[in-house]
């Protein structure tokens, strides 16, 4: 592991600045939605690649989490259904409620919930990703800045 201590030595991964900020929760965010499995190590390698706040992008992937991955299970597959203009299809969508209770750290669930829903999960799963990391890019920029606005200044001396 000590070819990594370089990488982990570089300022922007620990400082708390705007961009290494925004960029971390936007990265763990996007990684949060668009990978069920290992999103914080993913999230993780993006984020040193990219300088961005390591904690930041693997606390910000906890945006999917046993108790909200069942929700987003099943608006990303309606969200990916209607961008494919498919027709919502009763007993499918008791099957992706049912998949989406399913415990999340069952492995052998992932190979079944995939083939029976997979094309329009993963095009929901990759529109929340993208939209996701989008607005939590923005939003940190714009409160870090307001922030910033608000914060009393020190009186001329």
């Amino acid at each position: 592991m000590r070819w990594l201590g370089p990488l982990l030595d570089r300022p922007g991964l620990w400082h708390f600045d705007r961009r290494s900020v925004a960029l971390g929760a936007a990265l763990g965010v996007f990684f949060g939605f668009m990978i069920p499995v290992a999103q914080i190590l993913a999230s993780a390698l993006v984020a040193l690649l990219l300088r961005a706040n390591l904690p930041v992008a693997a606390v910000s992937t906890l945006v999917s989490n046993p108790l909200t991955y069942g929700p987003i299970f099943v608006l990303a597959h309606r969200t990916g259904t209607a961008l494919l203009g498919e027709v919502p299809d009763p007993v499918e969508e008791a099957h992706v409620e049912e998949q989406a209770r399913a415990p999340i750290d069952d492995p052998k669930t992932w190979g079944e919930r995939f083939g029976a829903i997979g094309k329009p999960l993963a095009l929901g799963l990759a529109v929340f990703a993208v939209t996701g990391g989008i607005i939590v890019w923005v939003l940190v920029n714009l409160l870090w800045l307001l922030a910033v606005r608000l914060r009393p200044r020190a009186p001329p001396r």
